[in-house]
């Protein structure tokens, strides 16, 4: 018999709310099927988040029956293999406890066979609170352990093995969620059980490679040998395993491809996969393998510690976002929506993802997509902004989950790195009790991060363990939020200290792991959320949907130092974009212009998991913020980037190609009525991976503080055209005129596409269209046609008709905002 599916509907019931007995689909969680049932509201729109706080606060039942025939129990074992279940939980089978879980990260598999019978078995999983399960962990600790107080809104979150972020962030939900999140299975085990296979590669100076394959299984009970059958690259290998033994086993079969087909990272090359099949008795295991040489390279210079990955011996400007829970309810983390907000960081040249250590290790689907698109991870094991026990109980179990993910994920050629946790050594100097205490608990730390290094040790030496982000490096509990010269650096200056966007360029990080600032959503978002009578800043619902205490002060508060303050609430939402987009837009491209300090560049955040205002780029929706458009250039393989110092205005060229480049085009000074005034001819070769000084203005040659006019350069390589701008004066000192545009949608065999042309420079043009999909460019500057010789062609990238796109779009411009 094949392995046997549970999925599907099962009973749901709560002892505490005896009047509730409704379906519910497994995989999914508790809160969606009340939702689906219609028992509680949703918790995104308005102030409902309050009203839904009781389904946390309560426990759960699970229940179905399941029919089984004599054949199936014949079995030397039937496995119950599940997952993703959330969190504390007893399973029963026939009134029997079978299994007890406690940590929503183990990958469970337990031998249930003597419980089961011919015919009817009832199946009943019980998951219980998880704040009183907390608070009673909290209760049994030696010795005081803080919290993520300001983020959680539940207490002693961080004694459960469970995503952090659900009790609250401060971008994030409150809705303590419980369900079981993948499939569960039950698999009948016939003398032997395939476990799991790992694969190693050594790679030689021809530049062949032998893959070597470990397959992990058991001998239940003695047979005659078996076949263990691995396929690879269209070559099959039959091996016979001896069966004597009980216990334990591995075999090692070693194949050699004599000129493989490499992975690379997106931006770097193509993602080649080759299929990996292993099969014993009536069990198959299936990966993609992506044949690939990578190290993290930390070597003394002249600056301090470098911080590289090296990708088949080539340096990589690792270049992204942190990435959060797909979505606050775990029903909705769909196939789909996975692959769309993963093909929407490739499509803004992001080659790197962190998942960050206060969500979940992700589904399957996500490692899947990012060896497919070509997305570096850099995973995070789960711990975030708290301190966490290190008795002997708590250090077992977190084995026990370590050991049992970086199984799962270890093979995938996007995996890069190993990260222990998130500001967990910057949390020591946060709380009352660790900055009275210090030493005990650095060591507190010191016993759980070792655990962690030594199981990644352990199962994966092919990857480099990190202790924690940000960190100066090996052993090293300094503060890496304010040391540039080693390791990964968090900067966050200009959101929580209130400095100015030019305090990027006060830093050169060697890998920034992140850096933010927020903005508010885009008005179709909001009214997802929001009525029409809420659509103020500082209303109940928007407030509501404001995690960050000072987020909107913060924000208005840097309108006034740049801007003229906006005369509507749309002008308000689309400026706090521009904001946002700016802020990160200034450090991107000065750590770019330095790549021989910074070599890597992750903006806190890709996405939100409910619709809030944050520090995303993608809002809730799938909605490209401003932001994202702008790192679709600013991460660009080629960037052209002026950056002004105490003598100079200076253009910057980056490359990050593993080839030579030619550049050729203008940079003009022009004033705001659309005259060029001056401009300079730019001609050159870039070499691979290189930074260059093409074109300097001395201050004496033009007014640093010019009202009047601006610099804009335009260069063309053999694949693309590449522009920006700089602006000498504050937006809100410049004499920027009130632009007309005119604009119209257009069609060709290529889809819609919208022209725009203007009388005078409109900045940040950005256009918002109130139904589904995207465009090829936005929030950028507009220049006369009378100036570029042509109007500026904007694609359209979705499904509305002609008609239906010009009666939806908005067209957003800066001066149009006071």
């Amino acid at each position: 018999m094949s392995t046997l599916l549970l999925d599907g509907e099962w009973q749901l019931s709560s002892p505490q709310h005896t009047h509730i007995s409704i379906p519910c689909q497994i995989p999914g969680d508790i809160h969606s099927a009340l939702l689906k049932a219609e028992k509680i509201p949703h918790p995104y729109l308005g102030c409902n988040e309050t009203d839904v706080q009781w389904v946390g606060e309560s426990d759960w039942r699970l229940t179905r029956t399941l029919y089984l025939d004599n054949d199936t129990l014949s079995a030397q074992a039937i496995d119950l293999c599940l997952s993703f279940i959330d969190t504390t939980a007893d399973i029963r089978i026939n009134g029997e406890t079978v299994l007890q879980c406690s940590n929503m990260f183990r990958q469970y598999r337990y031998d249930i066979r003597r419980f089961l019978k011919a015919g009817e078995n009832h199946i009943e999983i019980v998951l219980f609170r998880n704040d009183l399960e907390a608070a009673k962990r909290a209760d049994k600790l030696p010795f005081p352990v803080p919290w993520a107080v300001g983020n959680n809104q539940v207490p002693h979150m961080n004694t459960l093995r469970k995503t952090q972020c659900h009790a609250g962030w401060d971008w994030g939900i409150c809705l303590l969620v419980s369900g079981i999140y993948q499939s569960i299975s039950l698999v009948p085990v016939y003398q032997t059980r395939l476990q799991h296979i790992r694969t190693t590669q050594q790679w030689h100076d021809d530049g062949s490679c032998v893959l070597t394959v470990t397959t992990h299984y058991d001998v239940l009970a003695p047979s005659t040998p078996q076949i263990l059958q691995v396929e690879f690259n269209q070559q099959s290998y039959d091996i016979e395993l001896s069966a004597e033994n009980i216990g334990t086993h591995q075999h090692q079969q070693r194949i050699h491809i004599a000129q493989p087909q490499r992975w690379w990272p997106a931006g770097y090359g193509e993602q080649y996969l080759y299929p990996l099949k292993v099969q014993l008795n009536n069990h198959s295991l299936f990966k993609k393998i992506g044949l690939r040489s990578l190290e993290l390279e930390t070597l003394k210079d002249d600056i301090g510690t470098s911080m590289t990955f090296k990708v088949n011996d080539v340096s990589i400007m690792a270049k992204g976002a942190n990435w959060i829970p797909l979505d606050a309810l775990p029903a909705e983390h769909t196939d789909n929506r996975y692959r769309q907000l993963l093909e929407d960081a490739v499509a803004a040249n992001m080659n790197m993802i962190r998942v960050w250590g206060g969500g979940m290790y992700e589904h399957d689907i996500f490692y899947e997509l990012c060896d497919e698109l070509g997305l570096l991870v850099w995973q995070d094991l789960m711990f975030a902004c708290a301190l966490y026990p290190s008795t002997p109980d708590f250090l077992l179990d977190v084995e026990a989950e370590v050991r049992d993910q970086v199984r799962r994920l270890g093979d995938h050629p996007s995996l890069a790195l190993w990260c222990g946790d998130n500001e967990v050594i910057g949390a020591i100097g946060w709380y009352p009790e660790s900055k009275a205490n210090r030493e005990k608990y650095v060591v507190n730390y010191d016993r759980l991060n070792r655990t962690l290094a030594a199981v990644v040790e352990q199962e994966d030496p092919t990857h480099r363990f990190w202790a924690s982000s940000p960190c100066n490096g090996e052993l090293d509990f300094g503060d890496a939020w304010h040391d540039d010269n080693c390791g990964d650096m968090h900067f966050w200056d200009v959101w929580h200290s209130g400095k100015s966007f030019d305090a990027y360029h006060n830093v050169k990080p060697r890998f920034c792991s992140e850096f933010g600032f927020q903005s508010w959503p885009s008005l179709p978002t909001v009214e997802t959320y929001a009525d029409a009578e809420d659509w103020n800043v500082t209303s109940p619902t928007f407030e509501q949907h404001q995690k960050n205490g000072r987020g909107n002060s913060i924000i208005t508060e840097m309108f006034t130092r740049y801007f003229r303050f906006p005369n509507s609430f749309e002008n308000m939402l689309y400026l706090s974009q521009v904001q946002q987009a700016l802020a990160i837009k200034t450090a991107s491209e000065y750590w770019r212009a330095y790549k021989a300090h910074c070599r890597g560049i992750l903006f806190w955040q890709l996405n939100d998991c409910w619709p809030v205002s944050s520090w995303s780029s993608i809002e809730y929706t799938g909605r490209w913020k401003q932001l994202h458009y702008h790192a679709k250039r600013f991460f660009a393989p080629q960037l052209a980037t002026f950056i002004k110092d105490e003598q100079a205005l200076t253009l910057h060229l980056v490359s990050d190609s593993r080839y030579e480049i030619e550049m050729e085009g203008r940079i003009m000074q022009i004033s705001w009525e659309g005259k060029v005034i001056n401009q300079w001819s730019v001609n050159t070769t870039l070499a691979a991976d290189q930074t260059l000084e093409a074109w300097q203005l001395a201050h004496t040659e033009y007014d640093e503080v010019d009202k009047y006019s601006f610099f804009h350069v335009v260069l063309n390589t053999s694949e693309e055209t590449i522009e920006n701008s700089y602006y000498p004066a504050l937006f809100k000192h410049t004499k920027l005129h009130q632009s007309q545009i005119k604009w119209q949608v257009g069609s060709d065999e290529q889809g819609l596409f919208v022209s725009l042309d203007c009388d005078t420079p409109a900045l940040f043009v950005h256009l918002e269209y109130n139904g589904s999909g995207r465009f090829d460019d936005s929030s950028f500057t507009l220049l006369p046609s009378s100036i570029t010789g042509k109007t500026r062609h904007v694609r359209y990238k979705g499904s509305a008709s002609e008609n239906e796109l010009a009666q939806g779009l908005t067209v957003y411009h800066l001066r149009d905002t006071y």
